[in-house]
């Protein structure tokens, strides 16, 4: 079965972030790929807490780089979501099957990438002088209006 949207974390550190986005992958149909170096263990009592019993039903795809990736799915969108950019995500249109990467929590997405892609790039409003909502949230909001977009669920 096809994904109803894929779900990219680059070098996650957090496990119980990875946990909590496994829990809703499963719930809302999509595909998680790990990508680069985690700053966990896929073993990591954290991870599998928050992950509870969601883990047998996960569609989880590890890949080393983010370019092996894209290079697999070259026909496919990918929107990277940062705090760096000003295209809100609720302005795109998102079609099924699209890929959204988030970088690591501490300190996201690569500049290089982000420049060399700005119209790919999506944000969340947020209060100015804040730095970032939780990674595990920022999914859910995404995922969720990609849904709503599609009518999906």
């Amino acid at each position: 079965m096809e994904p109803n949207f894929n779900v990219v974390l680059f070098e996650p550190e957090i496990p119980q972030n990875t946990g909590n986005i496994v829990r809703l992958c499963v719930c809302t149909g999509c595909s998680l790929y790990l990508v680069g170096r985690l700053g966990f263990t896929i073993s990591d009592k954290h991870l599998k807490r928050a992950g509870l019993d969601y883990w047998n039903d996960a569609n989880i795809k590890r890949y080393n780089s983010l370019e092996e990736l894209q290079n697999e799915f070259s026909s496919s969108n990918f929107y990277y979501c940062t705090t760096k950019s000003k295209n809100k995500y609720s302005n795109k249109k998102f079609k099924k099957g699209d890929f959204f990467v988030f970088g690591p929590e501490s300190r996201g997405l690569k500049e290089e990438l982000l420049f060399s892609n700005p119209e790919k790039c999506i944000t969340i409003p947020m209060m100015d002088g804040q730095r970032s909502l939780n990674l595990s949230n920022s999914v859910a909001i995404v995922i969720y209006e990609a849904i709503r977009q599609n009518e999906l669920l």
